[in-house]
């Protein structure tokens, strides 16, 4: 058995600062260490349970937050940017996958440093006319490669989604947010427990046939609202775009990985739009 890890830092506990999310934060040490604390208890706890090989995709901002030497032998660790798929590469060698780390989406009351993708460039992500957050989105490219989702572990604003979408993954909440910036979360001991224990539920549920694909056949209709009109300028130069007003412009795309290729060349674009208007 094969396990795929994606680790995000928004979700995680006691990560409420814009200081803690990159090197240059005063705070990110702490925030790095948590991560490393929390990944690796679960590969600890995978390899108990007799998970032969286990990939983390280190997934927020830089993606060269987790410390590699903490981490098992039987660990292959998926560092840095840009990469295809972005916080699901690599899932489709997998058996199965599990959220770490994970947020709310962008405009989630009291979800704790909410956003999708980019929280300077994208206002509202939608596929197939449904708001997506990043939990929706890499589900459901771990779904089309057929790889059951069988845990989520992150802020509680993310439970309803993860419920209706995927019922039959495990939810472990690491966090409860009191506003964007302030959440409440237990010791990072008694949370390392708490995910042992749905870690080892997941996995039952996993190998009595109890998971399932979250999965959308055919096109995907992607709608991306961006924070400002400049940022549509640029994304709707891509083929076959069309500007649907100011702020919004809408793709048809093959399926959900050629969406996820479109949603990662459209937001690197943006970086370099606000770099220009920034600088020049």
């Amino acid at each position: 058995m094969k396990a795929y890890v994606s680790v995000d830092f928004e979700g995680l506990p006691h990560i409420v600062s814009f200081s803690q999310l990159l090197p240059k934060g005063k705070m990110f040490y702490e925030a790095r260490s948590i991560a490393t604390r929390i990944v690796k208890h679960i590969c600890e706890v995978l390899n108990r349970e007799g998970v032969k090989e286990i990939v983390i995709a280190d997934s927020h901002g830089c993606m060269i937050n987790i410390d590699p030497e903490e981490l098992p032998e039987n660990v292959k660790l998926i560092r840095g940017i840009p990469r295809p798929v972005s916080m699901m590469i690599g899932v489709e060698e997998c058996d199965l996958a599990m959220f770490i780390g994970y947020h709310a989406g962008a405009g989630t009351v009291r979800g704790v440093l909410d956003h999708t993708l980019s929280s300077t460039s994208i206002y509202r992500l939608k596929i197939n006319n449904i708001v997506a957050s990043e939990y929706l989105l890499n589900a459901l490219v771990a779904g089309y490669y057929e790889v059951p989702l069988i845990l989520v572990a992150g802020d509680e604003a993310l439970r309803d989604e993860v419920q209706k979408y995927t019922p039959w993954a495990e939810f472990v909440p690491l966090k409860r947010g009191l506003s964007r910036f302030s959440a409440a979360s237990y010791s990072t001991a008694r949370l390392l427990r708490d995910l042992e224990c749905s870690i080892m539920r997941a996995l039952d549920k996993y190998e009595k046939g109890k998971t399932d694909i979250f999965k959308i056949d055919g096109n995907i209709v992607l709608e991306v609202s961006f924070r400002t009109t400049e940022f549509a300028d640029v994304a709707e130069n891509l083929p076959g775009a069309e500007r649907v007003d100011g702020y919004t412009v809408r793709y048809i795309c093959n399926n959900i990985v050629e969406a996820y290729k479109v949603l990662e060349l459209v937001t690197l674009a943006c970086l370099g739009v606000r770099y220009l208007v920034t600088e020049c």
